[in-house]
């Protein structure tokens, strides 16, 4: 075994290799930043009044539409008066309270208000069905709820039997912010001070719960110093995303559910590095394109989904205006520009023919001044990270979990290598096990699962590293590269392992395809279900004149199947003959989080398809 060392002991960034047998086994980067010994994230809104209180921290959208700024000054004093109305309302520092609404600007509001407040904050996806809520509530043994709106109280409240100790439950939409701040009105501001006092960087900050893919959700302890780990040196690496560097200061619309640790941290983030953050409730329709083009953020974080979702209507216009062979050929030009570090000067040319054309229109699909996107959830694919790198758009891919409070890796600056999610971000350390596991340590890393006590149940290796049940490797330069989950893995009955993910993310990304599960476990081949994607569709009928047709109908129409047959051909050049898909059935149904077989994140719920479906899969071998 030989360790490799750092360029330079100036270069913090710089990763460190372990090399066994020739492969790299195990990465590591410095922190870029000391660690956090005293304080909370409580302080945040606080030390930004104190230090900038004119500082633009947040614009909210009026009645009308408009966009109007609220300073650091003015969210400092809402925090302040809401965390009063918490403490006057009996609850006590260590309490947890549940927050169930959208991504919007009380959620953001409450969730500081209620740290200030000493106590832990619970998400709870506001699409939770009521057994999910009510285990979540039972689980954290929430004394108080915030839901948004009449019909989530509705769902609380037929639960509150079964929840003795949940003692309040405020309305959004009722005017719960204004009647917490009229409650606290007598309460001295000192009482919050000293609350704030209390808390330490170890102190328990919430509990997020897993999206519970294989049976219940699990309460992850994520303490203050986890996110000051995560926030500070993720907001250091990506110091052009967050400290712009044009006349434009940095600025994001933040429309993931904030229920979700990817999009919480990045709202922590943009406090503690004072960028402007929007709010919009919805990722789906012309609401949220009103939004990008009103807020005009300058950066974005994204799941797959939304740049999918992006580029396919992107070329569904151009198919529909006859130009989707011009499109095509831009799509190729940004994609080759992506991928080569320095183009040449013919590929330069081209892609500039086609900026205005093309790329242009991507980039105001996303508000006009998007330059950056941090992707997550689940793999990007190299395809479309090269295309909108092309396009101007540079996409900052990331890895992590819950447990890890968001990323562990992400795409480092001007060093992207498509395909990969990235060197691991400062302060963390990857390791890959000897089955393939990719084990994690840092200061990000979580305290344990909730049993009732902060962070009892603590799944650590012995020697400290988190196993994250997802399987990977590392290249020789210490870029991670995700394959698959451990428990997700295929074995064929000739013995094949296979990793349906590399599919699954790859079809995903076509244009009819809405969702996809490969399948293959202890059968002779792999095959797939698919379920289509409503606008490509409906796109795709209109352009071939074939509306008249039911949905049973198109399942089983030729030339739509040769379609979908063209991209699963497109998949299969990524894996070998023996992992490659042989069939596949199209349902005439979709995975959805109401139907039971996505989770609130987006992820499938891969038992639940194999007992619903069990008749088609049946049907699918032995055709």
């Amino acid at each position: 075994m030989s360790v490799v060392p750092a360029a330079s002991e100036t270069e913090p960034a710089e990763p460190r290799k372990v090399v066994v047998d020739g492969r790299v086994r195990e990465v590591s980067v410095p922190a870029l930043v000391p660690r956090v010994d005293r304080g909370s994230l409580a302080d945040l809104p606080y030390d930004n009044a104190r230090q900038d209180p004119e500082a633009v921290l947040f614009s909210r959208k009026d009645a009308d539409g408009a966009w109007y700024d609220v300073s650091a000054g003015r969210f400092a004093a809402e925090v302040h008066s809401v965390a009063k109305g918490l403490i006057a309302c009996g609850l006590r520092p260590g309490d947890r309270l549940a927050l169930m609404a959208r991504t919007t600007y009380e959620w953001t509001l409450i969730d500081f208000a209620a740290w200030a407040a000493g106590l832990v904050t619970v998400p709870v996806y506001p699409t939770s069905s009521a057994f999910q809520t009510r285990w979540i509530l039972q689980d954290s043994g929430a004394a108080a709820c915030v839901v948004e709106d009449a019909e989530q109280a509705r769902l609380v409240s037929a639960e509150r039997r079964q929840l003795p100790g949940l003692a309040h439950l405020w309305v959004l939409d009722a005017g719960a912010v204004e009647q917490l701040r009229q409650a606290g009105a007598r309460v001295a501001d000192e009482t919050v001070t000293a609350r704030r006092g209390l808390l330490t960087p170890e102190a328990l900050a919430t509990l997020i719960y897993t999206s519970g893919t294989t049976g219940r959700p699990k309460g992850c302890a994520l303490t203050h110093a986890n996110f000051f780990a995560e926030v500070d040196n993720a907001v250091r690496l990506l110091h052009p995303v967050f400290v712009s560097e044009s006349k434009e200061p940095a600025a994001t619309l933040l429309f993931l559910p904030l229920s979700h640790v990817f999009g919480r941290m990045v709202a922590v983030g943009c406090v503690r590095a004072r960028v402007r953050v929007g709010h919009a409730p919805t990722v789906e329709g012309e609401e949220l394109l009103t939004d990008l083009a009103g807020f005009r953020p300058t950066f974005l974080l994204a799941i797959p989904y939304v740049l999918e979702k992006v580029f396919n209507k992107a070329r569904a216009t151009a198919e529909r205006g006859g130009k989707a062979a011009a499109f095509d050929r831009a799509a190729r030009i940004a994609r080759r520009y992506g991928r080569t570090a320095s183009p040449p000067l013919a590929l330069r040319a081209a892609r500039a023919l086609y900026d205005p054309l093309v790329y242009r229109r991507i980039r105001t699909a996303l508000g006009g001044r998007v330059k950056y996107v941090i992707c997550g959830g689940s793999p990007l694919g190299a395809p479309l990270a090269e295309f909108f790198a092309g396009a101007g758009v540079e996409v900052f891919e990331g890895y992590g979990l819950t447990e890890t409070t968001a990323a562990s890796t992400v795409t480092p600056p001007r060093r992207p290598r498509t395909g990969t999610v990235g060197l691991p971000v400062p302060g963390t350390a990857v390791r890959i096990a000897g089955d393939g596991e990719v084990w994690l340590k840092g200061g990000h890393v979580f305290a344990g699962y909730w049993d009732g006590q902060r962070g009892a149940a603590v799944p650590y290796t012995d020697d400290g590293w988190f196993p994250t049940g997802d399987i990977g490797s590392l290249d020789e330069d210490g870029y991670l590269r995700i394959t698959g989950r451990k428990k997700d893995l295929l074995i064929t009955s000739a013995g094949k392992n296979v990793a349906p993910a590399p599919l699954e993310d790859w079809l995903r990304a076509h244009p009819l395809v809405a969702q996809c599960m490969v399948l293959g476990d202890d059968r002779p081949y792999v095959t797939a279900l698919i379920t289509l994607d409503h606008e490509g569709l409906t796109h795709w009928r209109r352009m071939r004149h074939k509306d008249q047709l039911a949905l049973w109908e198109l399942a089983r129409d030729p030339e739509l199947l040769a379609a979908l047959q063209r991209g699963v051909d497109d998949a299969n050049r990524l894996v070998s003959r023996a992992e490659s898909i042989r069939a596949f059935r199209v349902l005439t149904t979709e995975f959805s989080e109401t139907s039971g077989h996505l989770t609130p994140s987006m992820k499938l719920k891969r038992r639940a398809v194999l007992r619903d479906f069990a008749r088609d899969i049946e049907e699918m071998y032995r055709e």
